[in-house]
């Protein structure tokens, strides 16, 4: 078994690539005519966008990909040098082969300092004739607009449900992984999306058991299971403030997740609980509260255990 399932796993083909077919569609049609602008792929991690460049190089450039591609990362090198002496020297030169430019591909290109975007700007301009840069970003806001100008914008979304079964199918299929409905439900909601971190997440489970549990995974992926978070909001529903504090303490030391991580789930449980819309709103409020005052550097737990008696005080009201 692969210990670097991202890389056996990536997508070869613009077939392999899912969830993201409107971009698909359009930067199928540039690479079929040799001709394309600067991209700019911006969304979560983990949804394709380094591995929808690496298939637009690799269908361009053929056998002579790795001559004619700069991949850099900017959160690594991110400063006005990188751009002035690495990209220039390599934008310069022309391509080997039939296809006329080369391509560079700056990944978290949202991590380059503002002078560094200057600088890449005046680069995109001057070498077009020569080179293509494909940018990747997590959040778009973040990139000068000069840049997002200069680009075909596609903005990719976390992978549907459907689309990350099928990865998962694939790879059960191939390591030989039994995994049942539940486990997989299980292993998306941790995910929520993030190809890269389920593949992670289902490497480490598959080095312990070949039969994957929902159990297992929520252990690995160190998230509460979502009955014990709901279990513990109803008992603080209850009135039973002692015992749903009790059992905060066992889910933290037990799984040993942060004030923040806690907050997140329970964000998610308070929609399944036997409560009025208005009451639930009250308590979303109450989270964000919380995690807020966390952030500012209050104390976790007691900001949690006043999260729970506000739960309790909801359901008297």
């Amino acid at each position: 078994m692969s210990n670097l399932w991202t890389e056996k796993y990536r997508p070869r083909k613009f077939e392999d690539v899912k969830g993201q077919d409107v971009a698909i569609t359009k930067i199928k049609a540039f690479v079929e005519q040799q001709n394309m602008p600067h991209l700019l792929f911006t969304g979560p991690a983990g949804v394709g966008k380094t591995s929808l460049a690496l298939v637009v190089v690799k269908s361009l450039f053929k056998d002579q990909w790795h001559q004619n591609f700069l991949e850099l990362n900017a959160s690594d090198e991110r400063g006005i040098d990188v751009v002035r002496n690495k990209v220039k020297d390599f934008a310069r030169t022309k391509a080997i082969g039939n296809v006329p430019f080369k391509i560079i591909y700056l990944d978290e290109c949202d991590a380059l300092t503002k002078e560094a975007q200057q600088a890449l700007r005046r680069t995109m301009e001057n070498y077009t004739s020569t080179c293509r840069f494909i940018l990747s970003a997590n959040y778009s806001s973040k990139i000068i607009d000069p840049i997002q100008s200069r680009c075909a914008v596609f903005r990719f979304k976390p992978l549907p449900k459907h689309d990350v079964v099928v990865i998962l199918d694939k790879i059960a299929y191939e390591e030989g992984l039994t995994i049942n409905n539940e486990a997989k439900e299980a292993l998306y909601q941790v995910c929520e999306g993030d190809c890269r971190r389920m593949e992670n997440i289902l490497q480490s489970c598959a080095v312990l058991e070949k039969n994957i549990t929902p159990q297992l995974i929520f252990s690995m992926a160190a998230v509460a299971e979502p009955e014990e978070i709901k279990e513990m909001l109803n008992l603080a529903s209850q009135g039973k403030f002692a015992e749903a504090r009790s059992r905060l303490l066992s889910i933290m030391l037990n799984y040993g997740l942060s004030g923040i991580d806690i907050v997140k789930q329970i964000q998610k449980a308070i929609w399944d609980l036997s409560l009025t819309d208005r009451q639930k709103i009250f308590l979303i409020d109450k989270c964000a509260e919380a995690e807020f005052r966390m952030v500012e550097g209050s104390d976790a737990y007691l900001q949690l255990e006043a999260f729970l008696a506000q739960v309790g005080i909801t359901k008297e009201k």
